[in-house]
């Protein structure tokens, strides 16, 4: 299939360089954010592409702004931040047509919704990636993890099975994406929604690495547990049924700082020390909202919250320092 990859930020740039290069797939850019598209053409329409911070090289990718662009993919995958995708699916309404689908494989929730607005339920997937990424800069791009790790779960907003998921799943297979397929779909989107309410928010709210938090010897159980249970409480009393238990989730927290990214700093603290603003408003605050729509309360999401709004204005103050390692 062919594939049009809207944001070219970090997740952006690392599935659709993967399908291009693993997968040998056509794909096309389109980057509704005016200062990174003009570093990429700047540099010649090619990005720089490293591992873990070694083998700094450039790669040929198409790119276009969402006015320049005249593609039909298959498939339209969203990777914008959540504030940002109205205006970009605005952007882009003209483009879209009946037989092309799309997947928003975005952090938070919010996007769905908004996704439906231009497809049909049966062409809308969702889905979630474990898999560690920094964009150093525009159109500078850093994989964490050696050649094939992380993981990324799918399903159809249908939760029927389809032949385009399977094709999808196929491709993604040989692009190193390493994919699942499921058929429940908020499940699987609130799998990653829960995890970063703990890793991401309070990673950013302390400015640490992942493994860092560990340093707290009890943060799986006086953090992240509370955490974990609140969000879950809200899923159920929603009727929604995550993919893991509460205790797989504690295990995922466990096994990601300490073994599979402890180096790694979240996204939201790569926005955080960026000055812009963060999406915890889409992944606690979307928590502590399910949660009183459904009878319940879930203070602890609203209070980590307010904690990293208030460590966004406090920026003015103490400004962060950005411990993203130096290029290659």
């Amino acid at each position: 299939m062919k594939y049009a990859i809207v944001g070219a930020g970090a997740m952006g740039l690392r599935y659709g360089i993967l399908l291009q290069e693993n997968a040998g797939v056509p794909v096309d850019f389109i980057e509704p954010t005016q200062a990174s598209l003009d570093a990429i053409q700047a540099q010649g329409n090619k990005v720089w592409k490293s591992r873990d911070h070694e083998d700094r090289h450039l790669i040929d990718i198409n790119i276009f702004s969402p006015e320049a662009y005249n593609g039909d993919p298959d498939v339209w995958i969203f990777f914008m931040k959540q504030m940002q995708l109205q205006d970009a699916l605005d952007r882009l309404s003209s483009k879209f047509k009946s037989h092309q689908t799309a997947l928003g494989a975005m952090n938070g929730m919010g996007h769905i919704e908004k996704l439906e607005k231009y497809f049909d339920q049966d062409k809308i997937i969702g889905g979630t990636a474990m898999i560690a990424t920094v964009l150093n800069d525009y159109g500078d791009v850093d994989f964490m993890g050696k050649e094939g790790a992380g993981s990324s779960v799918y399903a159809n907003l249908t939760q029927q099975d389809s032949e385009t998921i399977r094709a999808l799943e196929q491709d993604f297979q040989a692009a190193h994406l390493n994919p699942s397929i499921t058929n429940n779909f908020m499940g699987t989107l609130l799998t990653k929604v829960f995890f970063n309410a703990v890793e991401n928010s309070i990673a950013t709210m302390f400015q640490s690495r992942m493994g860092e938090l560990m340093a707290y010897d009890t943060f799986l159980e006086g953090v992240a547990r509370p955490l974990i249970n609140e969000a879950y409480d809200a899923a159920e009393a929603a009727g929604i049924t995550l993919i893991e238990s509460r205790d797989d989730m504690v295990k995922q927290v466990d096994y990601v700082s300490n073994v599979a990214n402890p180096l790694h700093f979240p996204s939201m603290y790569q926005d955080f020390v960026k000055g812009r603003p963060t999406e915890v408003d889409y992944i606690n605050g979307w928590i502590a909202d399910l949660a009183e729509k459904n009878g319940l309360q879930a203070p602890n999401h609203r209070l980590v919250t307010h904690f990293v709004h208030l460590a966004e204005a406090m920026r003015e103050f103490n400004p962060p320092v950005n411990q993203l390692l130096p290029k290659a």
